[in-house]
Order: C-alpha cells, then sequence, then structure tokens
C-alpha cells in the first residue's frame, strides 16, 4: 500500500500555510511541496518595493528560515513543475514524468504576469513577478539617469514606478485608465494618487501601447522607444510591462472536473473536486458573504486561503481516514467557508494605501479628502446598494481598523456612510 500523501502544488506564501496548517491540524503523513521556481517560499510584495528599491537584500523575503520548513517534514520539489492533475484518481503527474498519487491536493499555483507579444526578445523589456524578473530589474536600473517606461498604470506599475522615481530615473507611467489604479480605487482617489505622482516628476500617459522600436540585430536588440496609438513615441532604454496578470491554471485544463475559467473555481470551502482544494490568486471561490465568486490576489489572503483550504481539505478526509495513522487527532478540525473580510495595501512614495473589503466591481464610490496637503483621505465603495469596501490613505492604524467593521458585513450604503462620517469625526 503506498503512503499516505497529500501535495501542495506551490511554493508561494498560500502553499506555505497549507503546509504549515496540514502539519498543525494532523497530518503526519507524506507531504510534498511543489513549486516551479528554484527558491523556497518567499514574499512578493516587498518586489516592487523594497527589493527594487535596494533597501532588502533576496534572503530577507524568505518565509521561513531553513530549520522553520525542515521542521515541518516536507517532501520538497522546487525547480519542479506540476504538468496535470487527474481528479477522478487525484494522481498529480509533474514534469519529469513522475506520478503522485495523492489523498489530497491543495493548488496554490498563483498567477503568471501578462507580456506583450511585441515585446518577445527585447533586451530592456521587463516583467515583474518572480524573484528573477526582480533582480533583472533592479540590475537594469543600477545607476542614474535611466528612461524607463512603465506599460500599466495598476497597483504594480505605480509601485514599480514610484520607486524609480525616488531612485532618480526619468519615468513614464503609460495606462489605457486615465487615472492611476481607477479600476480598483475610483476616480477620486485615482486623481489624488495621479497629482501625487505628477509632484514627484513622473510623466503619466493615457494611450494604449502599438509597439516597440529597438535597435541591433536578433538577440542583441535592446528596446530604445515605446509607440502609443495615438503616435506617440516615448524614449525609453528600459520597459516595464505591468499589464496584469493571469492565473496559472494552464496544467489543470486537462481534467474535464475542474473549471479554470480566471482561476481554478471552488466552493464556499475553497474545494474544487473532491479531495482538491485551491488557496491564494489562483482560486476563484464562492464567497458566501457577498454571495459572488470572488478571486483576491492579495498576500494577505493567500495566508488566511492556504490555512482554510487545508483545514477543510483535512476535515474531507476524516470521513475516509479515520483511525489511520496519517490523521492524528486535532481540535477546530471541521469544515468552514471561507468568509474573509479582504485587506491589502501599497506603498508609494509617502503614501500608505490601505483597503479592506471588495473594492472591484463597485458602482457607487464616495471619497472625502481629510487633508489635501498631505493627501490624506478615505473612500467608500458600494454594490447594488450595500456597502462593500473602503480604502485609507496615511490613517492611523488604529483608525483604519476600525473602518474594517463598516464593511465586514455588508451594510446599506447610507448606513455605512453614516458609520464613516462617525469613525472620522
Amino acid at each position: 500500500m503506498s503512503p499516505r500523501r497529500i501535495a501542495v502544488v506551490g511554493a508561494s506564501a498560500a502553499g506555505l500555510a497549507a503546509a504549515e496548517a496540514l502539519r498543525r491540524f494532523g497530518w503526519t503523513g507524506t507531504l510534498t511541496l511543489v513549486g516551479d521556481e528554484p527558491h523556497p517560499p518567499y514574499d512578493r510584495p516587498p518586489l516592487s518595493k523594497q527589493l527594487l528599491q535596494g533597501a532588502w537584500q533576496p534572503d530577507k523575503l524568505h518565509l521561513r528560515a531553513a530549520d522553520q520548513l525542515d521542521a515541518l517534514g516536507l517532501d520538497l520539489r522546487l525547480g519542479t513543475r506540476a504538468t496535470a492533475l487527474d481528479t477522478a484518481t487525484r494522481t498529480l503527474t509533474l514534469e519529469d514524468g513522475e506520478r503522485l498519487a495523492c489523498d489530497g491536493v491543495v493548488v496554490a499555483t498563483g498567477v503568471a504576469a501578462r507580456t506583450l507579444p511585441e515585446a518577445a526578445g527585447l533586451d530592456g523589456v521587463h516583467t515583474l513577478r518572480t524573484l528573477e524578473d526582480a533582480l533583472a530589474l533592479k540590475a537594469r536600473l543600477s545607476g542614474t539617469g535611466h528612461r524607463l517606461v512603465v506599460v500599466g498604470n495598476g497597483v504594480l506599475g505605480c509601485e514599480a514606478a514610484a520607486v524609480a522615481r525616488e531612485l532618480g530615473h526619468e519615468v513614464t507611467l503609460v495606462g489605457r485608465e486615465a487615472l492611476p489604479m481607477a479600476r480598483t480605487v475610483g476616480r477620486e482617489i485615482g486623481e489624488l494618487l495621479a497629482a501625487e505622482h505628477r509632484e514627484r516628476g513622473v510623466q503619466l500617459r493615457t494611450a494604449a501601447v502599438d509597439g516597440f522600436e529597438a535597435d541591433g540585430d536578433g538577440p542583441a536588440r535592446r528596446v530604445t522607444a515605446v509607440r502609443l496609438a495615438d503616435g506617440t513615441r516615448l524614449p525609453a532604454d528600459t520597459v516595464l510591462v505591468a499589464i496584469g496578470s493571469q492565473p496559472a491554471v494552464g496544467w489543470l485544463r486537462g481534467d474535464p472536473a475542474l473549471d479554470t475559467t480566471d482561476g481554478l473555481r471552488c466552493d464556499a470551502y475553497c474545494a474544487a473536486a473532491p479531495g482538491v482544494y485551491a488557496a491564494g490568486d489562483v482560486a476563484r471561490w464562492q464567497h458566501p458573504v457577498h454571495g459572488r465568486d470572488l478571486r483576491v490576489e492579495h498576500r494577505m489572503n493567500a495566508t488566511e486561503q492556504g490555512m482554510a483550504a487545508a483545514r477543510n481539505l483535512l476535515a474531507e478526509l476524516e470521513e475516509t481516514l479515520a483511525g489511520d495513522e496519517a490523521l492524528a487527532p486535532a481540535a477546530g478540525r471541521e469544515r468552514r467557508p471561507f468568509t474573509p473580510v479582504p485587506y491589502f495595501w501599497s506603498d508609494q512614495y509617502g503614501l500608505k494605501i490601505q483597503a479592506y473589503g471588495v473594492l472591484g466591481g463597485a458602482d457607487r464610490s464616495e471619497a472625502t479628502v481629510v487633508d489635501p496637503d498631505s493627501r490624506k483621505a478615505v473612500a467608500l465603495y458600494g454594490r447594488d446598494g450595500r456597502a462593500t469596501g473602503v480604502l485609507a490613505i496615511g490613517l492611523p492604524p488604529r483608525q483604519i481598523r476600525g473602518l474594517r467593521a463598516l464593511i465586514a458585513t455588508p451594510a446599506p450604503w447610507e448606513e455605512a456612510r453614516e458609520g464613516l462620517r462617525n469613525a472620522l469625526a
């Protein structure tokens, strides 16, 4: 009889949280952690901030020390890709052809950076998703006086533009949206962020990218400019393409039992199929409170969902493995719906942006500028007559945490609006 095994696919923050929770909730069998990068689990948010800025070295990104990983007793497969999953037999196939029979699987493969086909093979055009990406961009921006064009004015593009400007480079931020991060934060907060970037010397352009210009031949072709759809030519020796991401689900598409439309679709318990769960950026799950599918690409959600998926998987396995030595008795191992209040933050220059709840898909938003000189502001976001999210810039942590209660359970818009006014009084 083969040994009992649970495989966690993705050596990410979500994958590590799942592995730790599996051990904490009583899994004593084989625990395989598969990661396509050669590095042990590391933190991604600092890639576009502290690492790119030079304030941190790569080893500071490690989520756990080597002895902490050793204590988990992992069958660690780094630098290895999973290529298929057969949910009927719970068999995981790796890129070298090895097939692992599993009692359960947690999918935590995250997302991959989108790019532009015109950028293929051009020296000086970067994406920013992995540690290698960040180190390559950091090396490219060593010294001063570079001309950087950032394509994409979402969260990642804005953070990287802010760091590059602080490093002394000439920066142009190009986006299809008229204002930075507007798709996430709305018009009023977008205008505030635009003012901050312009004041710091970033050039803002609203346009689609038509292509790139380069000199040299073959693999030595170096980017020299970005062409916009309106005919503008932006000289550049470095380009960052930050146009979003796509869930890393290609390896799962061979299994007809799985829905891989915009991530791996799960129920309220993070289950995609019997014995198969998902967590982190790749998971699209039914949020019981909001009554719709959500896929959240935020660091805090990765950890919380990794723990929830692990607990719910073991609660399911308990029905078939009761008394098996691979599953030790443990308290708190019952299935529970995953109902978080999503949280994200972004650092740009001296601005600390923090948000709770669901901002995307809002059909209504209202912002209050508390102090225009220091860019202090709050905003409320709603959908279908209820408040679903709140954002704050520059407010004290205690006050920001108090705002969370306003949208922990979506409240009627006017009720939440009055609560926000009282919180700021």
